[in-house]
């Protein structure tokens, strides 16, 4: 093996397709759900991995995660290199950007990799390596701090970031999935299941755990019609709230108003 080979990134091009404020739904769950871990770092290092042909979304990321983390950094990671040569002119304090791949070339192990729209282009039995390698770089947990460790968010949106959904998981593995929407542009939940990550896209069939809980929610979102007098936001509500009878919803009501919900990875894995 040449050198070069042994340095080659790890992956493949995406398409690079990338909006400003895309990203905003699972910016706004990082920064909920995962500020304590960043504001408690010494040197709390996210990745916006995959960030496309433009650097909006690292930006975005710096400004979200330093409203609940003043010493956060970002490491904008590509591996197409005239995309990092196009974002050069925008790095500033606290945020750079890298040529590379799935092996994160950073001497840090992060507290955050973010992996939007990233596998979409893969195969499904790509995913649990994909994974398991960026788990393995992440920023390990310390019981005598109470701290989980890092965090790697992996998901797929659509183009204006209207519809996301994406798994949570730490150095151990998948914990959580999050469904996010704008509500108004929701007509049943299920509309949601063109944006399931690669890990379940595919398993959106009868038997199959995901499909299941989008045929429970969409019975619970039609039970909820007489909440939709009071808005979209409500009538979510509701349903979420019904579901949670069958369902391991994690989060609550304050979630829940934003068009969230999330759920442990295990009640929603693929069968097999």
């Amino acid at each position: 093996m040449t050198a070069r080979a042994a340095t080659r990134p790890l992956g493949t091009v995406t398409r690079g397709t990338t909006n400003p404020n895309r990203l905003r739904r699972m910016d706004r769950w990082i920064a909920a759900t995962h500020g304590a871990e960043l504001r408690r770092a010494a040197d709390p290092v996210a990745v916006d991995l995959g960030y496309g042909a433009a650097p909006w979304t690292a930006v975005e990321l710096l400004q979200r995660l330093r409203t609940v983390a003043p010493r956060a950094r970002v490491v904008g990671i590509e591996i197409e290199p005239a995309r990092v040569a196009a974002a050069l002119p925008y790095e500033r304090a606290g945020l750079v950007f890298r040529h590379g791949g799935f092996e994160l070339p950073i001497p840090q192990r992060p507290l955050l990799v973010r992996a939007a729209n990233v596998l979409r282009q893969y195969e499904e039995d790509q995913v649990a390596a994909v994974w398991e390698r960026l788990c393995g770089r992440l920023a390990p947990a310390d019981p005598a701090t109470g701290s989980r460790g890092g965090l790697l968010v992996e998901g797929t949106c659509d183009e204006i970031g209207r519809r996301h959904v994406w798994v949570a998981l730490g150095p151990e593995g998948p914990r959580t999935v999050t469904f996010a929407t704008r509500l108004g542009s929701l007509a049943r939940p299920s509309d949601l299941a063109e944006r399931l990550p690669k890990a379940l896209i595919h398993r959106n069939v009868p038997g199959e755990p995901v499909h299941a809980f989008l045929r429970d929610f969409d019975r619970a979102w039609a039970a909820a019609a007489p909440y939709a007098s009071y808005g979209a936001r409500q009538r979510w509500i509701r349903a979420v709230r019904d579901l949670t009878a069958d369902w391991p919803v994690v989060d609550g009501p304050a979630r829940w108003r934003q068009g969230e919900v999330t759920l442990r990875w295990g009640a929603l894995a693929p069968r097999g």
